[in-house]
Order: structure tokens, then sequence, then C-alpha cells
């Protein structure tokens, strides 16, 4: 299974909020730590503000931060908040065209394996990801020494 990028740019965001002063930061210092292109990056804080996981304001002092503390906040959380299919395969979207669904056992194996896959997803959250502070402070060039 792949995530899209959406997805994947939503972490990158948490990741930058959970380590930066403040736990707070501009779309603009964020797309341009993680070389990213800005415009997709305000639909993804867009979403995640939707989800209630961050929070945005304008104007001076504005920016995005953390509405909560990262302990709190899963990968499984953020993953369902971003994707909307998660149908690895046909017989679990929404549309079941498969001709031999209901007489095959795929479907319950990869329902049970996905349920596995958010199980991990759940128990990990966004302090667990972001153990390494000084390391992806250098990484995001917000200490002396980054990029």
């Amino acid at each position: 299974m792949k995530h899209t990028s959406h997805a994947d740019f939503a972490l990158r965001v948490l990741l930058y909020l959970r380590v930066a002063p403040g736990r707070r930061g501009s779309v603009a210092a964020m797309a341009e730590s993680h070389a990213v292109s800005r415009h997709h990056l305000v639909k993804v804080v867009q979403g995640l503000a939707g989800a209630g996981i961050v929070e945005t304001s304008r104007g001076r002092g504005g920016g995005v931060r953390l509405v909560r503390d990262p302990g709190s906040i899963t990968v499984g959380e953020v993953m369902r908040a971003m994707e909307s299919d998660f149908a690895v395969v046909e017989c679990l979207g929404p549309a079941r065209f498969c001709r031999v669904a209901g007489v095959c056992g795929a479907r319950s194996v990869f329902s049970r394996a996905l349920d596995a896959y958010f199980a991990v997803l759940d128990e990990a959250s966004l302090e667990d990801i972001a153990a390494n502070d000084l390391g992806l402070k250098g990484a995001l060039g917000l200490v002396a020494g980054g990029p």
C-alpha cells in the first residue's frame, strides 16, 4: 500500500511543527524546509486544520500551530484524516465488481491486514516519530548547521 503525497506531506508538516520553536510555523517556511510545493502544503494544512490537528491564523504572528499535544496525535489518525481510499483490493472499496466476491476468501484476509496496519499506526504518536529533536531541527534548518 502506498499513501499519497498529501498524507506524506501532512506528516512532514506535523514533524516540523513538533520541533519548531513555539510549535508554530508558516507554510512558506515549512515548504522551504522540506523542499516541497508551497501550494500543495496549503491544501495539506487545510486538511489538518479541518481534522482539528492544527490551527491556522493570519497576519503578524500568525501561521500554523499544533492544537494538541504531540503525544495525543497518532499516525493512524493523520492517515485517516488525509486519505480517502484504503481499499488495497477492489472488494474492500465501495464498488465491488469482482466476479468472485463472496466466494473468495481474499476480502477477509486483506481486511484483517488493513486492521493490523492501522493498529500499528494507531500505536505510534507524533511524539514517537519525532523523537530525534536535534536531528529533525538540523535537517529542517531550524538550528545552525542545518541545510
